[in-house]
């Protein structure tokens, strides 16, 4: 596998975990007692789970983070649709764009 496409896929990875993890979270606060507890525990794992896992990726930290920001846009439109139904307006899609070109820049300009 080429590394580049084994480091987005490591990146991805991440990006799944936080958005899942903060997406738990958010689920947990609309509920009660031990419930509330067991979405902000499983909430609580996710995004230790990817904190970890960016931190391991094979490439410097700030060459990390501008892939990350861009994948991280994606993985979010998607986890809000699959699990609050949100579909996005085209200020989002405009500003994604942005959000995603920028991403790319930070991790690919040489110099």
């Amino acid at each position: 596998m080429p590394a580049f496409l084994s480091i987005l896929l490591f990146l991805i990875a991440a990006t799944v975990l936080e958005v899942s993890g903060d997406a738990i979270v958010r689920m947990g606060i609309a509920r009660d007692g031990l419930v509330r507890g067991g979405f902000f525990a499983a909430g609580a794992v996710l995004l230790f789970a990817y904190g970890l896992l960016l931190n391991l990726a094979p490439l410097p930290f700030e060459r990390v983070v501008g892939i990350y920001i861009a994948t991280l846009f994606i993985v979010w439109q998607v986890i809000a649709y699959i699990t609050f139904r949100h579909v996005p307006g085209v200020p989002v899609y405009v500003g994604g764009a942005l959000i995603v070109a920028g991403g790319l820049t930070v991790a690919f300009w040489k110099g």
